[in-house]
């Protein structure tokens, strides 16, 4: 069983992967010390299981599980040391809930329970909304606020979201940000906020401007759902 655990803090992570590389039957595969770095992770390594903290700077564990395809979606551990965060744990059908510091007897029951129970569908509650986009800076993490961002777009380089502050890469897909954040589709590499939209220019080749005055093409497969969510019949 190939695992992936996600803690902000060093001795935790380290000491909780010991911890299952002891019980002979896990793999740990990576440890990341945040949830932006989790994302491409759990893309890349595609984990069985996710040991996941909750308490975590800029992007909380629970606010991580919304951020995840579907389709790259392990299941999940909660590892936490506020036993508040329980109910709510279990509302997100996380396979076990893990106290710090953890004991080796309760991780090998958490071990063996997943070992034994087939792995279950991607949980429904976890489809949350998103409100912020976690961005990569320099040596930072830069969480822009909806209500800030014109458009996404998505080329070789990756992903951007654009606002009025610059661009910024984010490792969430379109995918993701049209389901959760309520952007709109355009184009099959563009998404817009539709709050952001100034006007649309039709003809052969649509064109959407922004308020911030950039230019976005619009693909006619989109155009009918994309006047629909601006009130434009």
């Amino acid at each position: 069983m190939r695992a992936l655990v996600v803690d902000d803090e060093l001795h935790a992570r380290e000491e909780l992967a010991a911890l299952l590389a002891e019980t002979g039957q896990v793999e740990v595969v990576g440890k990341c010390g945040n949830a932006v770095e989790a994302l491409p992770a759990i893309r890349q390594l595609r984990p069985d299981v996710l040991f996941l903290d909750i308490q975590m700077p800029a992007v909380s564990g629970f606010e991580l599980l919304a951020m995840i395809d579907p389709a790259h979606l392990p299941r999940v551990v909660f590892v936490t040391a506020h036993e508040d965060f329980a109910v709510r744990a279990f509302e997100e059908s996380a396979a076990d809930y893990l106290l710090k510091p953890v004991a080796r007897e309760r991780l090998a029951r958490t071990v063996e329970r997943l070992r034994s129970s087939p792995a279950a569908a991607p949980p429904a509650g976890l489809a949350a909304a998103i409100r912020r986009i976690p961005c990569l800076g320099q040596r930072s993490i830069k969480l822009v606020d909806l209500a800030e961002v014109e458009l996404v777009r998505s080329g070789e380089a990756g992903v951007y979201v654009v606002c009025a502050a610059g661009e910024f890469f984010t490792e969430l897909t379109l995918k993701v940000l049209e389901e959760r954040a309520g952007l709109v589709r355009c184009h099959k590499q563009y998404l817009v906020n539709p709050d952001r939209v100034d006007e649309i220019a039709l003809g052969d080749e649509p064109v959407l401007r922004t308020r911030g005055g950039r230019e976005v093409p619009v693909s006619r497969r989109f155009l009918p759902r994309l006047k629909e969510r601006l009130g434009l019949g």
